[in-house]
């Protein structure tokens, strides 16, 4: 892969060979996000366990302590008092039937983050294969199904982040910004490590983290210790 003069001169600054401790994982993560964007500092962790069996996924969302540093546009699709409860939390987009025909029909998706209410799942079933490969298919694991829709939004808000594990059983997760520093970011990695392991699956054998990688958006790869990560959380 070709890669440009930025990522090369920031990939100086890598020790490949290296497990870092987090503090100075994310450190270095920082001084690798060189863009004229405040770039994300992104998460990516490797489990023992395999995905194609049911019971060994790892799914669920966590608040970040600190957020994620951008702002979320929360849909939901609510009626009556959850609806009005909705947009008195926040929510920019509110609505049942007329909205699931927005999404299905005119391909609306002004929206980050997708809530329901358990009574909306008939309807909002219908937009499985619009919302399911975006990630944004309301689930209760998420919590993104519930009938406290206000709890969600504001949650949503705040900087709750769904962690889902992939077909290569890795989990890729937002942490923040780079221009959070150090301790904001480890705040919120500790947070999303510690719901991790205890995601850990009854039917996962042996070593659980494998491994774990920080990076920012535009930056390479910081290698963490997988003992020092488990530790930390």
């Amino acid at each position: 892969m070709k890669r440009g003069k930025k990522y090369i001169e920031t990939a100086k600054l890598v020790d490949r060979a290296k497990l870092y401790d987090v503090d100075e994982a994310l450190g270095v993560a920082i001084q690798t996000a060189r863009a004229k964007f405040d770039e994300t500092v992104e998460v990516h962790v490797r489990l023992g366990v395999d995905s194609r069996h049911a019971d060994q996924q790892v799914r669920g969302a966590v608040v970040l302590p600190n957020g994620t540093g951008r702002s979320v546009r929360v849909a939901v699709f609510a009626k009556g008092d959850d609806a009005k409860a909705a947009e008195e939390a926040g929510a920019e987009v509110v609505g049942a039937e007329d909205l699931v025909a927005r999404v299905q029909g005119e391909g609306f998706m002004d929206f980050d983050v997708a809530i329901a209410t358990p009574n909306m799942m008939g309807l909002v079933g219908r937009l499985g294969k619009i919302l399911g490969p975006r990630g944004l298919m309301p689930s209760p694991k998420a919590g993104t199904v519930t009938p406290d829709v206000a709890k969600a939004v504001t949650e949503a808000k705040a900087g709750k982040i769904e962690y889902r594990l992939d077909k290569t059983n890795i989990i890729h997760c937002p942490i923040g910004k780079a221009s959070f520093g150090v301790e904001k970011l480890q705040e919120n990695f500790a947070a999303l490590l510690d719901a991790i392991v205890k995601a850990k699956p009854a039917a996962a054998k042996g070593q659980y983290i494998r491994s774990c990688v920080l990076s920012s958006t535009m930056g390479p790869g910081v290698r963490v210790n997988p003992a020092k990560v488990v530790a930390s959380a």
